[in-house]
């Protein structure tokens, strides 16, 4: 199950890495991804979900129970997060939010290497995945299904309305 988690680990990283360059740096600033937001935006926002999922991995490998949440524990509604999210990153450049979201791939793949197989495999280590093992969750793609069903359709209509499109 470990080798196979980290296939999908690279093959999730190179899919990512093909749309940023579709994207391209030129376009990063532009609203329209997912409203409002710009790419740059939803990376944060995916970049700072994914750091908590992953801490929370981590802890497990560390042997706690769970992580503490990274932003301000007064913060309660995913808006409230989110914006906490673009706010804090707003002061980034983006090399620096570029290479944050490419650093959790980078840490998913060293938990799971980290994490013993029986670990991996137990849905029980994960009380927060309601029954289902980190190694199924990531193997299965779930892990990365809030990305792929809730925000990469909206990217792909933004980049597809853009062909054609003055520069």
């Amino acid at each position: 199950m470990k080798s196979t988690a980290l296939r999908r680990i690279d093959d999730e990283q190179a899919h990512w890495q093909e749309l940023v360059a579709e994207v391209g740096d030129d376009r990063m600033d532009e609203p329209g991804p997912m409203g409002d937001w710009t790419f740059r935006d939803l990376i944060t926002h995916l970049t700072g979900w994914r750091e908590y999922s992953i801490s929370r991995l981590e802890a497990v490998v560390r042997g706690e129970a769970d992580a503490p949440f990274p932003w301000p524990t007064v913060l309660t509604s995913d808006d409230e997060i989110n914006a906490w999210l673009r706010d804090t990153a707003a002061r980034q450049s983006l090399t620096e939010v570029l290479s944050a979201h490419d650093s959790t791939f980078d840490r998913l793949r060293e938990a799971v290497e980290a994490m013993p197989d029986d670990t991996l495999a137990d849905a029980g280590s994960f009380p927060w995945m309601e029954g289902e093992s980190a190694g199924d969750v990531i193997v299965s793609g779930r892990y990365f299904a809030h990305w792929h069903e809730e925000h990469e359709p909206a990217v792909r209509a933004w980049l597809d309305g853009m062909v054609g499109s003055p520069a």
